[in-house]
């Protein structure tokens, strides 16, 4: 019996026939040639950077890479690598970990999900040697399709907008048979509808007169031959309204196992007319269709954002203001929704959102609601107001061309985004809750059904709620007053990272509103202060709605918390404050033990200590976790931690400062050690706002690091990582 070769495809010179990009991250130099070697002998051409400090790092990342490959390092861990990576332009680099030294078998799921792609050991260079292969082979593939992604688009594009601009007859064939066709194609046939083309034949149409040559030809080109795609045609088909010889050509189509066919006529007034102003929409339905491709999905919307009005001083100022303007509409849109946006027309783009199930869908969808309050837009150090509508529809059939999709955007900008609606099989009325005789009450209303996910409808009353004395405010206190009837209060949800990968959807909630064409942090409104009754009816108000945000948003991740910033009147003043959170959290139906933290400031706290104490104690009772934020610079913090019963701390911004220097950085680190040995707190850094303070951060006991760099504050809440 002859023997058989069995060969991997893995082994084969494919991969050698391009040069290899491994940034290794190690302190040992002789393991960096030992890698670098074991390529070269097997012939690969080697392109290695070895650093072992994280500002090398942080610059390297910049480049484009193959593999990294992490080792041991000064001042950079494994999971600061990671965290890093999926911030940079390659975020599914594949990172492999040479073997730790304390590393047991058992723990390799846990690497596995921290983003590790494997382990390898270089004891045994052949094992070492085919691990690594097996890794270049997929970062290789992956940025093969991402290339041909980018190519196939540029593609299309160019022979989208030629079509356009020489009026063009167009069709698309699959299988030899035709599913679409513009109006220019159908006229050159004699045919006055699509309806009339879709499933024919292309040789019942193009009827050539030399059968077996296009046959050949068209054989070619179905392969993917596209050298053969262009050509003259003598066509016998006695309704063709232009002479022969017909100037043909075959392209690829968007739809997979599809063609473009692409006749040259002559230039008219009526083509002229069919194609003005349409050259974006074709390649807008491109990029949409390609993405649900790419990415499918059960359910599948699309989110229209448009202007509600537009700033009369925007088209007052010079251009480049008004082309930065809608530059920024597009970079806010991104930035709030996380989804794929493609462009309509001027300051008008569409959103694609996909889910598993029509619940999850809803919620996010729901989420989007916060969108609709005026915003503010930062062009050239001013700024400007932007008012968003929006609207949706559900893709409920395939894009076949661009009609279809017309017709869906038509109808998103026709259909309000859906909100929290209640259910007529069950009501829950929750009573008024009043926390003083002359002070607001807040009712809250929950509705639900048994067998589905509690539809909630929370009703802040507001407009009954007049204050007791308006004299002698400040105008920026009725400005806030103002706001809240008005119900505009912004609340911002920015998520924070927590490090040991299980609390992954914790989110701080902060305030503010627009004044005076400006952004004011109500944490920082020291007017504030001095009207009680109006920061107790704030507060209230900040906790209704954020629960509201919570409760939609746990249909998407169960496991969802908020870190709610309060004022002490709510704190010190509200008798009826544990059993209002008490009834939110009844409200919320979390399946978490603690989905709320509510935190107050440390110098509040510490001002008022002893009745401090005994409110944070019901707090407790009835519910609700307790941080401390600003904390950590005063002399008291310590015999302040001892004495309150927190759960978590979010260190002081001077603290957070410390970061950006190596030594403060081991002073920062003593500081929380000291914290933590009085009480076993978990603590925060916020306002790690670029990569050197992100990146510093895991260089110190802060379980939980928040700030720009990882997700900044956002109108609603998302998960950065849900891409």
């Amino acid at each position: 019996m002859g023997s058989v070769e069995v060969r991997n495809p893995l082994l084969s010179k494919k991969l050698k026939r391009t040069e290899t990009r491994l940034l290794i991250i190690d302190d040992n130099q002789i393991r960096f040639n030992q890698i670098r070697d074991l390529l070269t002998q097997s012939e690969h051409q080697v392109e290695a950077v070895l650093l072992d400090d994280l500002q090398g790092f942080e610059k390297q990342l910049n480049l484009n890479w193959d593999l990294i490959i992490f080792g041991r390092a000064y001042d950079l861990k494994y999971e600061q690598a990671l965290s890093l990576i999926r911030l940079s332009k390659q975020p599914n680099l594949p990172i492999l970990l040479l073997k730790p030294d304390d590393y047991q078998a058992d723990q390799y799921p846990t690497y596995v999900h921290k983003g590790i792609y494997d382990i390898l050991n270089l004891d045994y260079p052949d094992r070492f040697y085919l691990g690594l292969i097996r890794a270049l082979s997929f970062s290789r593939l992956m940025q093969t399709q991402q290339q041909l992604l980018n190519e196939l688009e540029t593609a299309q594009s160019q022979a989208q907008s030629l079509v356009v601009d020489s009026h063009k007859a167009l069709a698309v064939i699959q299988e030899g048979i035709h599913i679409q066709a513009n109006a220019e194609y159908l006229s050159l046939f004699g045919l006055k509808s699509e309806d009339e083309i879709i499933g024919l034949p292309l040789l019942d149409v193009l009827q050539p007169k030399d059968l077996p040559d296009f046959k050949t030809r068209f054989k070619k080109i179905s392969q993917g031959q596209f050298d053969f795609g262009r050509f003259e045609l003598d066509s016998q088909n006695s309704k063709l309204s232009t002479k022969n010889p017909l100037k043909i050509e075959f392209i690829p189509a968007a739809e997979d196992d599809a063609l473009q066919i692409a006749i040259d006529i002559e230039s008219t007034g009526a083509a002229k007319t069919s194609n003005d102003g349409s050259q974006n929409k074709p390649n807008t339905y491109q990029q949409i269709k390609r993405a649900i491709t790419q990415q499918p999905s059960n359910i599948n919307a699309l989110v229209l954002f448009s202007l509600a009005s537009a700033p009369e001083q925007i088209f007052q100022s010079d251009w480049n203001t008004l082309k930065s303007y809608f530059e920024q509409v597009k970079n806010f849109l991104k930035e709030q929704t996380n989804a794929p946006l493609f462009k309509i027309d001027g300051g008008v783009y569409v959103g694609l959102f996909q889910a598993e199930s029509q619940a999850i869908l809803e919620s996010k969808l729901i989420g989007l609601n916060a969108l609709r309050k005026p915003q503010l837009l930062t062009v050239n150090n001013n700024s400007y107001p932007l008012n968003l509508r929006l609207g949706y529809s559900v893709l409920e059939q395939e894009l076949r061309d661009e009609s279809v999709l017309e017709q869906y955007v038509e109808k998103a900008f026709l259909t309000e985004l859906p909100q929290n609606q209640p259910a007529p099989e069950l009501e829950l009325s929750i009573p008024s809750l009043e926390f003083s005789p002359q002070s607001p009450a807040v009712t809250l209303e929950a509705q639900a059904t048994e067998t589905q996910i509690p539809s909630v409808q929370f009703n802040t009353s507001i407009e009954e709620l007049a204050p007791i004395s308006a004299l002698n405010e400040s105008p920026v206190i009725k400005a806030l007053r103002a706001s809240l009837e008005r119900g505009e209060i912004h609340l911002k949800y920015q998520q924070l990272y927590d490090k040991d990968d299980q609390n992954m959807y914790t989110y701080e909630v902060t305030s503010g509103f627009i004044y005076d064409n400006k952004w004011r942090d109500i944490s920082q409104l020291k007017e504030l202060a001095e009207d009680s009754e109006l920061s107790i009816k704030l507060d209230r108000w900040i906790m209704v709605e954020s629960c509201k945000q919570l409760h939609n948003f746990i249909t998407q991740y169960p496991e969802a918390k908020l870190i709610i910033n309060l004022n002490k009147e709510i704190l010190l003043k509200d008798r009826s404050f544990p059993e209002f959170v008490a009834k939110l959290l009844t409200i919320i139906r979390s399946k978490q033990q603690h989905p709320l933290i509510l935190q107050f400031s440390e110098d509040d706290i510490y001002q008022s200590l002893a009745d401090a104490q005994k409110a944070i104690i019901e707090l407790r009772r009835h519910g609700a976790e307790i941080a401390i934020r600003d904390f950590g610079q005063s002399m008291f913090s310590e015999s302040l931690l001892t004495q309150v019963e927190a759960n978590c701390l979010t260190l002081h911004p001077e603290l957070t400062h410390m970061l950006n220097s190596d030594k403060l950085c081991e002073e920062l680190q003593l500081k929380i050690v000291a914290f933590r040995d009085i009480k076993p707190v978990q603590i925060m850094l916020r306002g790690l706002n670029d990569m050197t303070l992100f990146a510093n951060a895991w260089n110190v006991d802060a379980r939980f690091i928040q700030g720009d760099y990882f997700q900044k504050k956002l109108d609603h809440l998302i998960d950065v990582q849900d891409q």
